[in-house]
């Protein structure tokens, strides 16, 4: 049940109402942006929500359930506000989103409806539509750890400890040849191995994707040059001159962490558990399928 202020509740008793709608979304990168379906600027909390971007969402949809509810944000592709390719560069992805029931009169009487996040994103030429999904989504992510194999810490986070900024996981690169929109010949690299940062990442220093990340996938070496190919084209062409720094990869085999990083100790997976073909396994005299401990 929603709360409402008493001023509120007495406007909406009153029979003639000045009632608006107003998304506020907040993205990972901190950015909030607030939108409105008035005709005018509604200001608080600390955000403006806009009228002029063409902002505007579906109905309301909910149930009874733990079904995840979605209603759909329709908005136009603006220079200055919403573009293609903070979308295409994963800004909107799961940003959090506020719908506010709001006194445009008054806009201190107003009352938060429901919360959620952006789900699948849709874009046509002029606009793009967005699912926002209800909090039921979080439902269905998985918590905890993962009983597997391979390693299920993320290079470089507080459970591996690996600092890639060491000058020994870190290289500073730059693209002398354009063999494809995501592969590239770059000088710089010579002192890496092939494959050291093959499933690792490239940060852009320079040209139109400056600031952006991309993973790498795969690493190749020869006479001095290395050839890199990313794992999807950036946002923005590449050019010949563009600089990058470049981080170490890792496959999250155990192997490969005490190999490459000597980190076994931080090892974050279960190497030694039995896979899928000691399910098919049969017993046998030969001794290595008598049915003893593996």
């Amino acid at each position: 049940m929603k709360s409402l202020s008493p001023a509120l509740q007495a406007h909406l008793d009153d029979g003639i109402t000045s009632l608006s709608w107003c998304w506020r979304i907040l993205r990972a990168d901190g950015v909030a942006l607030g939108f409105t379906d008035h005709d005018r600027v509604l200001t608080f909390d600390g955000t403006g929500f806009e009228p002029e971007s063409g902002f505007a969402a579906s109905e309301i949809r909910s149930g009874s359930d733990l079904a995840v509810d979605a209603q759909d944000a329709t908005g136009v592709l603006t220079s200055d506000r919403i573009t293609e390719t903070d979308i295409l560069d994963g800004r909107w992805d799961n940003a959090d989103v506020e719908l506010w029931r709001v006194n445009w009169a008054d806009p201190d009487q107003r009352v938060l409806m429901r919360r959620g996040a952006v789900g699948q994103i849709r874009r046509g030429r002029m606009a793009f539509v967005a699912e926002v999904r209800s909090l039921a989504h979080v439902l269905g992510q998985t918590v905890g750890r993962t009983f597997q194999a391979g390693c299920d810490a993320a290079l470089g986070d507080a459970r591996c400890g690996i600092d890639l900024d060491d000058v020994a996981y870190k290289g500073i690169g730059v693209i002398t040849d354009l063999l494809r929109d995501r592969a590239f010949l770059a000088s710089g690299l010579a002192g890496f191995a092939a494959g050291w940062f093959t499933s690792g990442t490239i940060t852009w220093t320079s040209g139109a994707n400056a600031g952006r990340i991309t993973e790498v996938l795969a690493h190749d070496l020869a006479d001095g040059i290395a050839t890199l190919t990313l794992l999807e084209a950036p946002v923005r062409s590449i050019a010949e001159g563009d600089a990058f720094t470049a981080r170490a990869g890792c496959d999250k085999r155990i192997a490969t962490c005490a190999a490459k990083f000597t980190n076994t100790a931080n090892f974050r997976g279960f190497p030694h558990i039995p896979g899928q073909d000691a399910v098919l396994r049969y017993a046998s005299q030969d001794g290595s399928h008598d049915g003893g401990v593996l």
